[in-house]
């Protein structure tokens, strides 16, 4: 991923782990990608990823990347179309949206841009952490960006964080999304903690991920969830989507789940055995592990001096990428839910296991509660996939037996599924 704008951003959202990172880049009060950066980035991502079935993907983030403006965005695409060898090129965008416009919207229409949007509900939701540098609430900024780009036919989905708060309103967050025609969402918990030593002598307000061995009760932000509280309000969503919205709401937590249901590894990160493969580059061309470790101790070079290729396989990353699995407490192995979890993110590792020992991710409480309430679903579903029949089949297998004839299906003798 490329951050072309660095940390710098028009809001001033209260549980942003990125703005605090202008601390790492002293002096620099407009950090920007040069055309020099941006080009050794698109060179070295096309040709570390030649030949990659599906095609060469190009992720922008930030901070705020449309801070940069659209002549960078074309000078971009230009130096993709030149250095992809003919191959598929697609490219992400996230965004806040406030800065959106009909030639903006026009251009991501055209290139094929998949746009995430920053929105996490209604006003009163969106509203609360989510505002501007003079304070105020963001929320008619962002739905007018939602309009511009379903206007345009820009293919978007909606990146909602869940925070402590909102956790506990997921009938108003679903039932707005599906109000405002919006079909693919993802929701992401906030967790934060409060910063140790280390972290203030870098100036910064947010703690660093997890050392080996750290355990114990955190100290976490005011706005981070509550473990339980997150499962909940995944199991909520989840209740009234299984019954109501398969096949025309897309909502890529249980996409991800579903994924793991049917065998496939590692549908996103979090879920994967191992980590390491999804590094960033800044905006002066510094490399690090992860967008959730843009630290020092987490630099692995520079694009401009450096090889992605090697750098991204080097031993100290690889090492570091097979933590995600090897670094996992007994209480994980054990887990009946722990092929699907994995763990979770490794910066989220900062809590204790029932016996004390480190490692454990925060959100393990929620994510058990979860992934124990969708498993005879996510079975309903590998069935149906498995006799070639549409998910949203399941619909109907709920609150009373659904027989599939022997005629939809290969096989002589009819089916009966009964999700209870």
């Amino acid at each position: 991923m490329a951050k072309p704008a660095g940390p710098d951003c028009n809001l001033r959202c209260a549980y942003c782990f990125y703005l605090e990172k202008d601390a790492l880049f002293p002096g620099v009060k407009r950090p920007r990608m040069t055309d020099e950066v941006l080009e050794a980035y698109v060179r070295q991502t096309a040709a570390a990823n030649l030949g990659t079935p599906g095609g060469l993907l190009f992720s922008w983030q930030g901070g705020e990347p449309t801070l940069m403006g659209l002549p960078f965005f074309r000078r971009a695409v230009e130096l993709e179309r030149k250095y992809s060898e003919g191959q598929t090129v697609a490219n992400t965008l996230q965004t806040n949206g406030t800065l959106l416009t009909d030639e903006w919207c026009e251009f991501l229409a055209q290139n094929g841009f998949l746009v995430g949007l920053s929105l996490d509900g209604p006003d009163f939701v969106h509203d609360r952490h989510r505002r501007d540098a003079a304070g105020r609430g963001t929320f008619e900024r962002v739905l007018r960006a939602l309009k511009l780009m379903q206007k345009h036919g820009v293919e978007y989905n909606i990146m909602a964080t869940v925070s402590r708060e909102s956790a506990g309103q997921p009938r108003e967050i679903y039932s707005f999304f599906k109000a405002q025609g919006v079909r693919h969402v993802q929701f992401s918990p906030i967790v934060e903690r409060e910063p140790g030593p280390r972290a203030r002598q870098l100036g910064l307000h947010l703690a660093l991920p997890p050392t080996p061995g750290e355990g114990g009760t955190p100290k976490v932000t005011p706005w981070t969830v509550d473990p339980e509280d997150f499962g909940d309000f995944l199991i909520t969503i989840f209740d009234e989507w299984v019954r109501r919205d398969v096949g025309t709401m897309f909502i890529m937590n249980f996409e991800w789940a579903l994924a793991s249901a049917l065998g496939e590894e590692g549908a996103v990160c979090t879920m994967a055995r191992h980590c390491g493969n999804a590094c960033i580059v800044e905006h002066n061309g510094d490399i690090y592990s992860c967008d959730h470790f843009v630290y020092p101790e987490f630099k692995l070079g520079n694009i401009l001096t450096g090889d992605v290729t090697a750098l991204v396989s080097s031993p100290r990353q690889l090492e570091w990428g097979r933590k995600k699995e090897s670094g996992l407490p007994a209480q994980c192995l054990q887990c009946p839910v722990g092929r699907v979890c994995r763990g979770g993110c490794q910066k989220h590792r900062f809590a204790a296991t029932e016996t004390g020992e480190a490692g454990l991710n925060y959100l393990c409480a929620g994510y058990l509660k979860y992934y124990r309430h969708i498993g005879k679903f996510m079975a309903g579903f590998k069935k149906l996939i498995e006799l070639d029949l549409a998910p949203e089949r399941i619909m109907g297998a709920i609150d009373a037996p659904l027989l599939i004839p022997a005629s939809e299906k290969s096989g002589k003798q009819p089916v009966l599924l009964w999700i209870r």
